[in-house]
């Protein structure tokens, strides 16, 4: 249900919404020849960004390091960035470097180059710093993992604590210590961290002095710093409320504030803070967390109290209830972000995060099939009819808790995380009463009696008793424990997804710099490489460059490079154009040799289309090989 209604949305569509920036456009344009030294490099962007203190690096053609100044936001623009030139550059190719941090917290780099007269034969190679630091990349991303999982575990847990009510809460305050730390530490962990994941260096600098200064004027560092006081918070409310037999209502208004508020730290420093719609996307992503906290943390904690203790009835019919909520909440929030992060039908096959998606989808519907056995396994164990005496329920807080082997209730696994969709019986409009809630669990021949004096109204047993188990009710416990038990490890998939999910470039954002790009109609180069091999070790690639790539005259520069990188002379390169869906071509370019580079001013492009690029290169004068590529000429 929940991908049919994505693409049904998909098909509607719907207003740009982006997250992560895309470049839009550089003044000057990429590949681009200019007559005179720039006095700027202007690069604008499909949101705002913030600025590194080293977020550009231009090399010269010799790979030299040029000196620019300070770089700054266009006035009253920020999502325009631009860095000053010296006066004179000089001639050749010059290389640019970027890396910038989008509104939603990730950073983006990357690098274009434009020439000064003509282009050079030589080409400079890119700073190490453009690219991202995969070690500290992957312990970013670890970091984000864990945070997930000890939100999961710590409100989960405490969520189950507070509304489902299990008799004996011991066994799961080791869940909430584990939540509580995992989260704490990640968090500790993700700060430090921040400059190097932000600056795209090494994990080495984690304690660079300016790495977290600049964290902490951040809004992702505040957010984390926030996370930390609440989880302080957090602690001191649980403590308290430890020495209570049942939560009080303050105690449960100021638990929810605080979920709320650790929910918030994630949606105002992740795609949710960007973009538009920000409020409906931050509530919804609020929502979201909260209610995969309370699935996916209140799952462990069943399965805890299935392995050291007996689950009465109540308790497993109350997860249920909880869990079918928890249901509707991520089916409606899962399919608004779903739409906001794609924004159309390729997308779900043709980016890396259509693709994520549907994976997650995948991880979903094999949790549904486990979440269905679980109920089965729970419904074989229905044995005795339901009573309808008016005080069953109250009777039933003072007896003997209830084997879930025994009892029939609807298993709270029944359920659906993140982005899926799916309900459970038990919270179903119109459905039956769960069986078990007040009839098994308030006869005394299913393992208690009520407390002497007056007929079951004084206080319970503090020390409750377990009856032994027949073998097939000892058969079906085991079988909803295992099955639990798979529905938790496929969870844990479910969270690694959505972490990358979150760190991957949406397809409306790239759509969106795409379709600005034309509408602006900036005059980017279209740059191709096309990879030869003419045999005897005798192979490179050829860099071929049409400015501005659109319908009408064109220029044409290329250059041919060995394997090594470097620039290579050969005795002739031709190139044609063909356009084969209106019978069009070859056009041949009519190459020049113009001493380390070739090239063309006179290429007439009738019309666009994906056009056939064909390159001959001939490297002696008896050996040649011929290439082609598809090129894309728009209007």
């Amino acid at each position: 249900m929940l991908l049919g209604t994505v693409l049904v949305l998909l098909l509607l569509g719907g207003g740009p919404a982006s997250a992560h920036a895309a470049l839009r456009g550089t003044d000057p344009a990429d590949g681009s020849v200019v007559k005179t030294s720039p006095r700027a490099i202007t690069l604008t962007f499909t949101e705002s960004v913030g600025l590194l203190d080293d977020s550009f690096r231009v090399l010269d053609p010799d790979n030299q390091r040029v000196r620019t100044g300070k770089a700054a936001h266009a006035e009253g623009r920020a999502d325009t960035v631009s860095v000053a030139l010296p006066e004179k550059l000089g001639t050749g190719t010059f290389t640019v470097a970027w890396r910038v941090v989008s509104e939603d917290s990730h950073p983006v780099s990357g690098a274009f180059t434009f020439s000064v007269g003509e282009p050079s034969a030589t080409r400079a190679v890119l700073p190490s710093g453009a690219d991202d630091n995969p070690v500290t990349d992957g312990l970013y991303n670890i970091g984000r993992d864990l945070a997930y999982i000890g939100a999961a575990l710590l409100i989960g847990a405490a969520a189950f604590v507070a509304l489902c009510r299990p008799p004996d809460r011991r066994p799961l305050r080791a869940l909430l210590l584990g939540g509580g730390w995992a989260l704490a530490g990640s968090t500790v962990f993700l700060f430090f961290l921040r400059g190097p994941y932000e600056a795209g260096t090494g994990p080495a600098g984690m304690f660079d002095p300016s790495g977290l200064t600049r964290t902490l004027s951040s809004r992702p560092g505040l957010a984390l710093l926030a996370r930390l006081v609440l989880l302080a918070a957090a602690a001191v409310l649980l403590l308290r409320q430890s020495r209570r037999e049942t939560p009080s209502r303050a105690g449960l208004a100021t638990g929810a504030a605080l979920a709320v508020g650790l929910a918030l730290t994630w949606a105002g420093a992740e795609h949710a803070s960007a973009g538009i719609q920000v409020p409906a996307a931050m509530t919804s992503s609020v929502l979201h967390l909260l209610a995969m906290a309370v699935w996916m943390g209140g799952l462990p904690a069943l399965l805890l109290l299935l392995h050291r203790a007996s689950v009465p009835s109540t308790v497993v019919i109350r997860f249920s209830r909880l869990a079918g909520a928890s249901v509707a909440v991520l089916v409606a929030t899962g399919v608004y972000q779903s739409w906001r992060g794609l924004g159309s039908w390729s997308a779900l096959t043709d980016t890396t995060y259509g693709r994520l998606l549907l994976a997650k989808l995948a991880a979903v519907a094999v949790l549904l099939a486990a979440g269905a056995l679980s109920r089965r396994t729970v419904r074989r164990g229905t044995a005795v009819p339901a009573t309808t005496a008016p005080a069953a329920e109250a009777r039933e807080e003072s007896r003997v808790p209830e084997p879930a082997g025994v009892v029939a209730g609807v298993s709270g696994s029944a359920s659906v995380p993140p982005g899926a969709s799916g309900t459970s019986e038990a919270s179903a409009p119109g459905a039956d009463p769960a069986p078990g809630e007040d009839g098994p669990a308030a006869d005394p021949a299913e393992g208690g009696s009520a407390a002497p004096g007056d007929g079951g109204s004084a206080p319970a047993d503090p020390t409750p008793r377990r009856r032994p188990l027949s073998p097939a009710e000892d058969t079906r416990r085991r079988a909803l424990r295992r099955s639990v038990l798979f529905e938790v490890a496929v969870s844990v998939v479910v969270l690694l997804l959505t972490t990358i999910l979150t760190g991957t470039l949406p397809g409306r954002a790239a759509a969106e710099a795409a379709a600005a790009e034309q509408s602006a109609g900036l005059p980017v180069a279209s740059v191709t490489i096309i990879p030869f091999d003419a045999g005897l070790g005798m192979r490179g690639t050829v860099q071929v460059t049409l400015d501005p790539g659109r319908v009408g005259d064109n220029n044409v520069q290329a250059v041919v490079y060995g394997p090594d990188g470097g620039f290579v002379s050969i005795p002739e390169l031709r190139l044609s154009f063909s356009l084969p869906s209106q019978d069009i071509g070859p056009l041949d370019a009519k190459l020049t040799d113009r001493g380390g580079y070739w090239a063309s001013d006179g290429l007439s492009l009738p019309i666009p289309g994906t056009w056939e690029m064909k390159a001959t290169v001939r490297v002696t004068d008896t050996d040649q090989v011929s290439e082609t590529k598809p090129v894309e000429i728009v209007r």
